[in-house]
């Protein structure tokens, strides 16, 4: 069932823009532009939910229930969830798209491991998953090599003697970036959903960087992709919040 939905789409989607263009680095900054097209009614259905939060935020009974419950944490926290239910919204509603992504990580991963197949038994299971219309004999062995790196293996520019893990640096930067660019302003930074942004802010850019630097570039190739795609997605809608970069004397001046 995994291989049919996730696994087989994906690595035949990889081969045919790759077939197409003739690079296989390429063909995934290309994939990762057509997920985020093909994503993008959730990325809107996450925009809707974080407007709708900040909306929410601002209004009267959130102010209320701040003011009356600013000593004991726990009323707070159950007294925000009673209005969350109250207005039928779900605070981790926003998140889904996020959530989202991780099988399709999971699924690229996989994918790129399978289409980079070397040995023998990994090119005869690699044919069992490509389609008849791909014709696999004329594309593999796929040429693995993209600017300095290799894809199948981890990221290392050497410099000076030393291997430099440069995408794993830039996939930091940018998670970081796209987390602080896409996070609204809380009406209180004591609020429960200000506490998880500034969590997820701060490990998001860590988890993806560890991934990054263990396993194959490839995979580094689309989280750097991902991230640009992504902030300039916001930004052409006019979501993102340039405050949380650019510090606030800047923005008075403009």
């Amino acid at each position: 069932m995994w291989n049919t939905i996730i696994i087989e789409p994906m690595l035949n989607t990889l081969l045919w823009i790759y077939r197409v263009i003739g690079d296989f680095g390429l063909a995934i900054i290309l994939f990762t532009l057509l997920i985020r097209l093909i994503t993008h009614p959730l990325t809107a259905q996450q925009m809707k939910g974080t407007q709708k939060m900040q909306e929410l935020q601002n209004s009267e009974e959130w102010k209320a229930i701040q003011k009356k419950y600013k000593d004991n944490k726990e009323q707070l926290a159950q007294a925000q969830m009673k209005l969350y239910q109250q207005m039928g919204f779900n605070p981790f509603a926003p998140c889904l798209p996020t959530l989202i992504q991780f099988p399709i990580i999971i699924g690229l991963y996989q994918s790129i491991t399978r289409a980079l197949s070397t040995t023998p038994l990994q090119l005869i299971d690699l044919s069992k998953h490509v389609y008849p219309f791909i014709r696999a004999s004329e594309l593999i062995p796929i040429n693995s090599k993209f600017l300095w790196m290799d894809l199948g293996q981890p990221e290392r520019l050497p410099i000076l003697g030393f291997g430099v893990p440069v995408l794993t640096i830039l996939v930091v930067i940018t998670t970081y970036l796209q987390s602080k660019l896409m996070t609204p302003p809380a009406a209180s930074p004591t609020d429960q959903s200000a506490q998880m942004s500034k969590m997820m802010n701060l490990y998001m850019p860590l988890l993806m960087g560890w991934i990054a630097y263990t396993l194959p570039s490839g995979l580094a190739v689309y989280f750097v992709a991902g991230n640009i795609f992504s902030i300039i997605q916001y930004a052409a809608l006019g979501k993102v919040n340039w405050k949380n970069i650019i510090p606030s004397f800047i923005m008075q001046k403009k």
